[in-house]
Parts: structure tokens; sequence; C-alpha cells
């Protein structure tokens, strides 16, 4: 790791002192308060030219901060969350999409928490997670000493909802982004160095925002959608002002690096800057994002080099002089020469991944501080980014030899990143400290007829269909230590049903004769959702059994034909003398 500046030499730089003359701080007294948004887009915010959105906090945050114009992540949110922590491309940390376990990021794998906490730093995340359900993949597992939040792509309600802290359910009150901002601020309220990462939900859908905000957008004549994400995104404002104003009054905010940014594209056409494209798109509108970085004793700058999710991690490294793991390789680059005004910096390319469902070398592009090639099924298509920012020329014709040499770089990159595979790593069970293990339908194999409730399995799906005993749901595990549990299932029967389960050869039945039906949970929603609604599912007992260690496939099916409407939301393992 180069060690060009920590934030007290630049600021000796800066007042002309010479930089040998200068004792610095120890690193541990700056702190990290790391904030992403979910789908909030780089026009979402008026700082870059929106008029109809009202965001001064986030405005004035950016004026004090170091603003990275050109700042890209990937085109939707678990892979960007995977190389934030990282500081590697998300392909090779076993991410490659956002459910059926394509988000969940190899327990191996180094996060910017376990650094951190290995040098003295409390590690707090808030909110959103999206790598991975189950320890040790989940954010304990990864190097957070406190979670508060949920570890799936979405939750279903906004207001008064259930969230995990640690190992544990609690109920909360309130909006959720409130929740977790105050959530945020008393972990920063602590003595001792800290990392806090407050991942809020918004503006992501469910489009759930209170009346203040939805009725101002609504005035302004937008309709639901926008009038929602607007909301939701002043909200965020809001909140981002109150994280500020605590640190002012607390004495800390010239001891905390602050971040701000957001995860991928705007999750629908709206303002982007005339950028091409949305979330999922690996345009410029699907993954160029606001990057603002505020550390202490650096002056204000807009930097007009790209940069990207990759680069966080180095960043934050150098400014604090800590070397990552010997072990450890790193994608991303410093970009504290950037932020000196270096004539050293190189320009170099930034690769990007996206999966439709399944998994293959592309949709792909690659782009540097010029060029962007974008490679689409059959359609690939070159553009100059410093001439036509909005893609409107495809220029493959004309620069042929252009595009190959970008399409063989980023095809040596595809093969780098997948060496090591791609397929995702099972389930752990039999952890001493962990109390029961959740098993939800989107991380189990469906076969026969069974299917989604919701089709395409997002998260909080549940399996439906079950009509004759081929058709099964399976969950494939990975027993690390010989335990003990009590499994149950969340689930709904229309009429008394006998459900068949293993492990692996070891077969029993369980007989419910009690009708158990799932009640629907209000959900304040301004827009229709996609995605399904949140319902309470009664707890079913279905036996107690050993697991082995080894690898355990756990299935569960029908014990026969049978005309019944089963559904089934999860299976949940509680040990049984833990």
């Amino acid at each position: 790791m180069n060690k060009l500046f920590s934030p007290y030499s630049i600021l000796c730089f800066f007042f002309g002192v010479s930089l040998y003359s200068c004792q610095s701080p120890e690193s541990s007294t700056l702190n990290i308060l790391l904030v992403i948004t979910d789908d909030q887009g780089w026009g979402d915010l008026s700082f870059h030219g929106n008029e109809l959105i009202e965001t001064p906090q986030l405005d004035a945050f950016a004026a004090q901060s170091i603003v990275f114009d050109r700042f890209y992540v990937s085109p939707v949110c678990a892979p960007t969350r995977a190389s934030v922590l990282t500081g590697r491309y998300h392909i090779a940390t076993g991410t490659t999409w956002v459910t059926h376990r394509k988000e969940v990021m190899r327990e191996e794998e180094v996060t910017i928490a376990e650094i951190l906490k290995e040098n003295g730093y409390k590690t707090g995340l808030f909110g959103k997670w999206h790598q991975g359900k189950q320890f040790p993949h989940d954010p304990i597992g990864q190097g957070f000493d406190e979670f508060y939040g949920f570890t799936e792509g979405h939750i279903n309600n906004y207001f008064d909802t259930k969230l995990t802290h640690n190992f544990q359910e609690v109920e909360t009150k309130g909006y959720l982004p409130d929740v977790l901002t105050e959530k945020t601020i008393a972990f920063m309220e602590t003595d001792g160095p800290f990392f806090a990462m407050l991942s809020f939900n918004t503006p992501h859908s469910p489009f759930q925002v209170p009346d203040q905000y939805f009725d101002k957008y609504k005035a302004k004549g937008l309709n639901d959608l926008d009038a929602s994400v607007y909301g939701m995104v002043e909200n965020i404002d809001n909140n981002l002002g109150r994280l500020m104003e605590f640190l002012d009054q607390s004495g800390k905010l010239e001891q905390t690096i602050v971040i701000f940014m957001t995860d991928n594209g705007p999750n629908g056409i709206r303002y982007n800057g005339e950028m091409k494209g949305k979330k999922a798109d690996l345009d410029e509108g699907g993954v160029r994002v606001p990057f603002f970085l505020k550390v202490p004793g650096l002056s204000p700058k807009v930097i007009k080099e790209w940069a990207g999710h990759i680069d966080i991690l180095p960043t934050i490294l150098d400014i604090l002089n800590l070397k990552p793991p010997i072990e450890v390789e790193m994608h991303g680059r410093s970009l504290t020469p950037l932020i000196q005004n270096s004539k050293d910096w190189e320009d170099r390319y930034f690769f990007t991944h996206h999966v439709i469902r399944d998994f293959d070398t592309i949709p792909g592009a690659v782009r540097n501080q010029q060029y962007l090639l974008t490679m689409k099924g059959k359609e690939k298509a070159l553009f100059d980014l410093t001439q036509d920012p909005g893609q409107k020329f495809n220029l493959i014709s004309d620069f042929q030899e252009i595009a190959n040499a970008l399409e063989s770089k980023y095809m040596d990159w595809f093969l780098e990143m997948t060496e090591d595979g791609v397929e995702p790593p099972l389930i752990q069970v039999g952890h001493a400290k962990v109390p029961h293990v959740y098993l939800p339908a989107p991380d189990g194999k469906l076969h026969g007829n069974v299917t989604f409730k919701g089709q395409m399995g997002w998260a909080n799906d549940w399996f439906v269909g079950f009509q004759s005993d081929q058709d099964k749901v399976a969950w494939e595990l990975l027993v690390v230590e010989d335990a003990e549990y009590e499994i149950f299932a969340e689930m709904t029967n229309s009429k008394p049903v006998t459900i068949q389960l293993s492990i692996n050869t070891d077969s029993w039945s369980s007989k419910i004769s009690d009708m158990n039906l799932a009640v629907d949970v209000p959900s304040p929603d301004r827009v229709d959702r996609s995605e399904v609604y949140e319902k309470n599912w009664p707890l079913v007992p279905l036996g107690k059994k050993r697991f082995d260690k080894g690898n355990v496939l756990l299935t569960l099916s029908l014990n026969e034909d049978q005309i019944t409407a089963l559904e089934i939301k999860s299976l949940i393992l509680q040990k049984i003398n833990p």
C-alpha cells in the first residue's frame, strides 16, 4: 500500500509547511461514516441539476467534499456492495447477482470491517446487507461487531417493521430510514474509533414514504412513482443532515471521514443528466452515481478522472495509513494521487458484468477515460464519452480496432475474475454461537411443479405449486459441526397435510392436522408493487433431528399426491441446547 499522504500531511501541505516537519496523528483518530442508498440515481439530487427535487443537505455536503464526477458502480445492488466491502470486482468475491444465493459473498473474502476491526475499530452496519443471510456470510461473520438491519435484497414494509439485531429479530417503530439513522447515531456516540456503514433501504421499492414528503411532490405535479421516489430521497437528505449535525455537535466531525454514495442507477425513467440507461443497464445511466468524500483537513474539489467502487477500500486504507492483509488482492487503486493533483495518475480500465438470471460471459462493458464498449447479446457498441456522454453515436464501425482491443481486455479480465468459479457457497449449519438458521425459499432449489409466488423468486418470496410427491424443494447445506435442531416451517395449508422431509437418506413424515393460514400485513404502498406482499406466517414444528458434520441435502415434499394449498416461506432450524 503506498503511503503518499495522510490527512494531516495534506493539511500541512496546504498551509505551506514541510511534510517532514509534520507529525501525523494516530490513524485511530479518524472515524469513518459510509452512507450508501438503494436505487438512487445520479440525477436524484438537486446538486446534479434536478430542478424538481430538493436536497439541501446533500448539496451542502457535496459543496464541502471531494466530488468524483465520474464514479462507477455495478448495475445492481449486491455486486456493488461486494466491491465496496472488499475493493475487488464482485465476480471474484462470489457475488454475481441479487437472489438465489448469487448475492452471497464467500466467507474468505476480507472486508473493510474485518480490516478496521483488526486495527482497533468498532464496526457497525445499519440497514441493508444483501451478501448472504446465514453466518458466516452475514454481517457478523464478515467483520461487523453490530448489525441492525435486514440481510435480504429488500424488505417488505418500511413502517413499524421487523429487523435483525445481530442474531435476534426485533420490532421497530417509525419510518425505517429514520430508525436506521437513530441507531447509527447511537453507535457513533460511543468511545473509540468507529466504522459505521449506514445502508439505507430507500428509494428502492416498495414505494412507501410519509405523507409530508409524498404530498409535497404530488403538489409539484409528479406522478405517484416519482413523488414517492423524490419524497424518499428528501427523507434521506434530512437524515444526512441529522448525521452531520450529530458529528458537529459531538465534536467528532473533524475526526470523521464521511462518504455518501449510491449503489446503482435509478430504479425508473426520470431525470438522470441525459445519460442513457437506468438500474440494471451497463450504460452510463445504470452505473454512474454520486460519490462525495469529506476528509478532515482536505479542501473541496471536483475530480474529473473516473473512479469506482473498487477504489473505496484502498483509498480509506491509504488515508488511515493502514496496509491491507498480504493475502488480499485488491482490484481498485487508492485515489489519493488524484486528490493531491498528482501528475503521475495513469488511466486504466473499469469492467462491468451483469447477470440476467443465468450467468454468462456477457452482458458486459469496459470503460476508460475516453471510451465505453458495451456488449449485450449480439449487440456491441462503442462510444466516445469525452465527446458523447449521452451515448448517442455508436462508433464501432469506424473504430473497430479500438473495439476489438477493449473486448479482448474484457475477456482477459473475465477469465481472471472467474478462476475460482461462480457457484454460490453452501449454507452453513452447526456454528456454536448461532442459535438458529433461516432457510428462505429463494435460497432453495425447486423441482416439479413448484414455483415461486412472485415468479422470479426475489427476496421474501415463497414456494407454491405442490401437487404430488414429485414436487420438491431442497436446501444444500454444509454442517460444520454436529448439531441438533428443531425444524420449523413458515407455511400455510388449507387442509390437513402430511409433509415428507429428508436429511440425505434419513426421511420422516410430519402430519399437520390443523389448518394454518398466513395473514396479510397492511402495506401502505403508493404504487402497486411487483414483489410479493408481506404476510405473518404461522410457525409449524416439523420434528427434531441431528445434523451430522458434512454436506447435507435437506428436502421437503408432500408425502403423497394431495389437493391442498401448501405454501412454504422458509424452514427455520432452532438449535437444541445451544
